[in-house]
């Protein structure tokens, strides 16, 4: 990892944290001493709409933009979104997905059925796919919305940065009386969630 650039793209829906689990993680990378680029797109953030944000790392990062079949990782917080970016993802590169459905207006409305087989064309497509039950997890730990922290911690696990860098970072970008639900859905992310 210290001498390539890793490329990450982050997916999911309006109100899920996808740009907070990007600056969260940006900040984190750089004070681990990469340079980092960000590319955000999230016109519709607001009203549930599809949210992606593209974080690349390394000793020097010239582009924002990952290109198609170069992500390394994509972590997904809703199944959808996940075989929208699919493509995105490198012949090697692992998926982290929620197994959580979030169905859009168009869905909502009865213009568009919800996909059935997601998960079968999202293994079509990688043999790294492991889903995480971030949402569930979140949950159950009291604080729905910090789905985005626990699959942070899950993707911890495969860079290698100290929890330290995690844990500052944490504490920069989320609000104090946040602070200890974050910090623990990071930690059962990172060492005790199982993923499949």
């Amino acid at each position: 990892m210290r001498n390539k650039v890793t490329n990450i793209l982050v997916c999911g829906v309006g109100g899920q944290g996808i740009l907070l689990f990007t600056d969260i993680l940006g900040e984190v990378a750089m004070n681990a001493g990469f340079d980092i680029k960000k590319s955000e797109v999230h016109g519709m953030a607001q009203r549930g709409g599809s949210v992606v944000s593209q974080l690349r790392f390394g000793p020097v990062v010239y582009s924002p933009l990952i290109p198609e079949t170069e992500a390394h990782f994509i972590v997904a917080l809703e199944k959808l979104e996940a075989l929208r970016y699919i493509h995105y993802l490198s012949p090697k590169g692992k998926a982290l997905v929620d197994p959580l459905e979030i169905y859009p207006m168009s869905v909502l409305t009865g213009e568009r059925e919800y996909p059935k087989d997601i998960i079968e064309r999202l293994k079509r497509r990688t043999r790294y796919l492991y889903l995480v039950e971030a949402f569930k997890t979140a949950q159950d730990l009291g604080e729905a919305r910090a789905q985005n922290i626990v699959m942070l911690g899950v993707l911890s696990r495969f860079l290698g940065f100290p929890d330290e860098l995690y844990e500052e970072a944490i504490k920069k970008y989320v609000r104090p009386k946040y602070h200890e639900i974050n910090l623990k859905a990071f930690r059962v992310g990172k060492e005790e969630l199982k993923i499949s």
